[in-house]
């Protein structure tokens, strides 16, 4: 657990740099140099060092988790009532089965055909023919039909589900 927990806030730590990042800054993960990576290292074994003795007890690391996972515990708050607020609309601190209903409404997906479209429609003219349609379940049988007798035995069945 401590070597998951001090692992996580290294990594965690490399991916946020202690300065801020201009706005056109790269998201996600970036190259890291050796020097800059043991930096983190070092950081975050002071930071769980409450003593500063070199040294890194049962104590210090129990101690370090707790305040990790109360702040933890603070945002995840932060962000319901946040989330809360958004969703009760008149304001009386009261979420009602509408505003609920609503504020699910407003995630669920909408209909999107351009992907599955953009897939199977191989002569590009924006509609997929009953041959475009059949032409990739085809290809998979064909893949799937190992001996090439025109029959999905139950073992090549079976062997594709376990694929």
């Amino acid at each position: 657990m401590t070597k998951h927990l001090l692992l996580s806030l290294l990594l965690a730590s490399a991916a946020s740099p202690a300065l801020p990042q201009a706005a056109t800054a790269p998201k996600g993960p970036q190259p890291i140099s050796r020097t800059v990576y043991m930096s983190r290292v070092d950081s975050t074994f002071g930071a769980v060092d409450a003593n500063k003795d070199g040294f890194t007890d049962k104590s210090e690391i129990e101690a370090f988790e707790a305040k990790a996972l109360a702040a933890r515990k603070a945002q995840m708050l932060k962000q319901r009532e946040t989330a809360f607020r958004q969703m009760d609309k008149d304001k009386n601190g009261t979420l009602s089965l509408a505003e609920f209903n609503a504020a699910m409404a407003a995630q669920t997906p909408k209909p999107n055909a351009a992907p599955q479209i953009a897939r199977l429609d191989t002569n590009k003219d924006g509609r997929v023919s009953m041959a475009e349609s059949r032409a990739p379940a085809g290809a998979q049988f064909d893949r799937l039909d190992t001996n090439k007798d025109g029959i999905l035995s139950v073992e090549e069945q079976a062997k594709a589900r376990r694929r």
